[in-house]
């Protein structure tokens, strides 16, 4: 293992997973409570879009015994790094249904189906895209972060319509978003998703929500549905609430949606 490289647990223990020590953005979080968006009884395929290392379609993978996982990157280095990791031997329960690809998630369906992401090959799929539109923020010098929190030219529309390409009729989508953004990812969604779900994300009760989880089904029909929160931490205080720990320890389900 590279001297750069962390070797971090998740889901208590459940898998583990390679991440650059820096340079790039490092999976937590987010990740986990993306996964948590998935229900326990899915089958077929599941693609992770942007994986990163992997750590949520690994998640996925541990909560969802019914699924396989493909995680999409571009990134060289996070590829060879998931690839790494799902080789681990405290993965090896969940390396059978894991597989890593190297794509743009942007690309022409054609160049993806090339790459392994074919049309109308995934019953779910999940995505933590970058969140800041390219101009408007101070772009950080590492190239791997910038491009995991940096939004390419056309914006968040790309990683949406590749996600209805990928999705079978009736699929389901899962997204994590910085609440600011909720807008640009409902319009996104607008005329590919119905059923749409979203759940705000707190970092304390009485603070503003800082992420929203959005679920939304290919083709359906139907309005938007708001859910109760999902507040992270307890007032004044770095621990977590027992909602939180149980999705970042457990593998618990986000409030169905």
């Amino acid at each position: 293992m590279s001297p750069a490289t962390t070797r971090d647990r998740f889901l208590g223990g459940r898998f583990s997973a390679l991440q650059p020590a820096r340079g790039h953005h490092r999976a937590g979080a987010d990740a986990l409570i993306l996964a948590a968006a998935v229900d326990a009884a899915t089958a077929g395929r599941v693609v992770d879009l942007g994986a990163g290392v992997g750590v949520a379609g690994l998640a996925v993978a541990a909560r969802c015994p019914a699924a396989t996982v493909v995680l999409a990157e571009i990134d060289p280095v996070l590829v060879g790094l998931a690839r790494d990791t799902v080789a681990l031997p405290e993965n090896a329960g969940l390396a059978a249904r894991v597989a890593v690809v190297a794509a743009d998630v942007t690309a022409p369906a054609r160049a993806r189906a090339a790459a392994g992401l074919a049309r109308h090959s995934a019953d779910a799929v999940i995505l933590n895209p970058p969140y800041r539109s390219a101009g408007r923020v101070r772009v950080s010098p590492a190239a791997g972060r910038a491009g995991a929190h940096v939004l390419a030219e056309g914006g968040l529309d790309p990683w949406l319509r590749t996600a209805a390409d990928l999705l079978v009729p009736g699929g389901r989508v899962a997204a994590i978003f910085p609440a600011e953004g909720l807008g640009m990812l409902l319009d996104g969604l607008a005329g590919r998703f119905g059923a749409v779900t979203v759940l705000p994300v707190h970092p304390r009760a009485g603070e503003p929500a800082i992420r929203v989880v959005v679920r939304a089904i290919k083709g359906r029909r139907g309005g938007l549905t708001l859910l109760d929160r999902l507040v992270l931490h307890e007032p004044g205080a770095q621990a977590p609430t027992a909602a939180a720990r149980a999705i970042f320890e457990a593998g618990a389900p986000l409030p169905p949606g």
